[in-house]
């Protein structure tokens, strides 16, 4: 591989043409929003087998391996230098820290309780979208985010019967750090292909993610199950590559804003898959807040910025 250089960068602004699908970008960011509402499962399955910093540790290597290895096949040049800070930061907040301190909090917490963390994510990304590349949604859209954040919030915590645990720490920083890697994952999909943007950042955590691995595997027992083999296979395969792929796609086709609002509907989706896989159960509030919800997200795609 060679780094691409400046010449090279105009035309790989033409790669991401979903910008002019924008049907297509609501698709895409949609199958991104499906495959992470089944992260928190898929982690309580792996923590089964794999200890915490086991678990992040080898779904970080499976997946940059998988990524590594589509790079080489395709014979993807490296990125311009001046990209791989946002790589970093795409890195340190998709592929390590949300996993990382997701995991720790799911520890002691239900995945319900957990749920909240995505019901916040979305305004959390359109505000650091606001910040970092100076979108400006309109106010309709900002009232709606709102309500939309509310009635997740509102639900999620009923579900977890209104404690708050010692994990809230872990979620709130989680929140904070993915809504990061999300804005500039969603900016560097607009110069470069969306699933390049997190096939280099899982490679660029590659170095750190390997030694991490060993020391992990070599003081947390690991006990290779049905169900911490699927978990783990899903959160490398499916959370941490092919869904960000589609994600990012889709931010960049429909913006990082109205993309982010997606993921109102990821809570609810993880309670869902929680009662399949997990056995958990939910009230009679799931269809009313679903509802509420999908009439957010309706306003939020229809609002113009």
């Amino acid at each position: 591989m060679r780094a691409q250089s400046s010449a090279t960068a105009t035309p790989a602004i033409a790669v991401t043409t979903d910008g002019e699908r924008p049907g297509l970008g609501v698709l895409q960011a949609a199958l991104g929003v499906t495959a992470f509402s089944l992260t928190f499962p898929a982690t309580a399955w792996g923590l089964e087998g794999f200890g915490p910093w086991s678990l992040v540790a080898v779904r970080s290597v499976l997946a940059a391996l998988i990524a590594g290895a589509c790079l080489l096949v395709l014979r993807v040049p490296l990125p311009d230098r001046r990209h791989w800070a946002g790589l970093a930061v795409v890195g340190a907040g998709v592929v390590l820290g949300f996993p990382l301190l997701t995991t720790l909090a799911l520890r002691t917490s239900t995945t319900a309780h957990a749920a909240v963390v995505v019901g916040l994510l979305p305004l959390t990304t359109a505000l650091l979208s606001a910040l970092r590349v100076g979108t400006r949604p309109s106010r309709t859209f900002w009232i709606a985010a709102l309500a939309g954040a509310a009635a997740v919030v509102a639900f999620t915590v009923q579900q977890s019967g209104g404690a708050l645990t010692t994990a809230d720490a872990f979620l709130f920083a989680a929140l904070l750090v993915c809504a990061a890697g999300y804005t500039e994952g969603g900016r560097l999909a607009r110069i470069m292909p969306g699933w390049q943007v997190i096939g280099w950042a899982l490679v660029l955590c590659l170095p750190l993610a390997v030694p991490l691995t060993a020391v992990a595997l070599a003081y947390e027992p690991v006990e290779l199950t049905a169900h911490s083999v699927t978990g783990v296979l899903w959160l490398a395969a499916g959370s941490q590559f092919l869904g960000l792929v589609v994600w990012y796609r889709g931010m960049a086709a429909i913006g990082i804003p109205k993309a982010s609002q997606l993921q109102l509907a990821q809570p609810l989706l993880t309670l869902v898959w929680s009662v399949l896989l997990l056995g958990e159960h939910l009230t009679v509030a799931a269809p009313l807040t679903a509802a509420a919800v999908l009439v957010c997200i309706a306003v939020t795609q229809r609002a113009r910025g």
